[in-house]
């Protein structure tokens, strides 16, 4: 789903005290959010009818999002963790990736879904395929909550987005700068 960024005299829901600060324009409201994971589970319910694929969400950012996910897909499931480090405590990557939590399950053989708050820059996605796809999977899919436009350096599809967006910094429902604001329930602009 392509979203626009709203005006500013656009309602935009429900805004969390955080977003007074003045440096947080609200951008994609709980409700839409909510609405998106719906579908997007519905798609991959009827993906894996028959199947229990493997969840694997990408922390930190991926945790609120993974947790509604996985209680709207119809199918039975299993889910693990890795843990990547490129952004620091920067709003730009550093274009390093450093694994810092590998697999606890064994996913040779199996389905499996990299669940991802966002793909930026493309790099911490192709990294996961990498190691993901040493292991032997059966099958390999992507699902991210975001997807900034313009990623040309992706050599492979993302099969499941909730929303593409522009080239703008955001923070909140699991996305953070510096381990702040996480816990907003939507998605915000964090401006300079």
């Amino acid at each position: 789903m392509k979203l626009q960024q709203k005006s500013s005299g656009e309602s935009s829901g429900s805004v969390n005290e955080h977003t007074t600060s003045g440096n947080l324009k609200p951008f994609i409201t709980s409700e839409e959010i909510q609405a998106r994971v719906k579908v997007l589970a519905e798609q991959i319910s009827r993906d894996y009818a028959g199947k229990i694929p493997v969840f694997i969400g990408v922390l930190n950012g991926s945790f609120i999002f993974i947790s509604d996910l996985v209680r709207e897909v119809s199918v039975d499931v299993e889910i693990d963790f890795l843990k990547l480090s490129s952004y620091g405590d920067s709003k730009i990557s550093s274009g390093e990736v450093k694994l810092l939590k590998d697999l606890n399950c064994q996913i040779d053989g199996r389905d499996i879904i990299i669940v991802e708050d966002i793909v930026d820059s493309g790099l911490s996605i192709k990294y996961i395929r990498d190691l993901v796809l040493s292991h032997n999977p059966s099958s390999l899919e992507f699902c991210t909550l975001l997807m900034k436009k313009g990623l040309s350096n992706l050599s492979f599809d993302i099969k499941y987005t909730g929303f593409e967006i522009e080239n703008k910094f955001v923070v909140g429902y699991g996305l953070d700068y510096a381990q702040k604001y996480r816990n907003l329930k939507e998605i915000c602009i964090l401006e300079s």
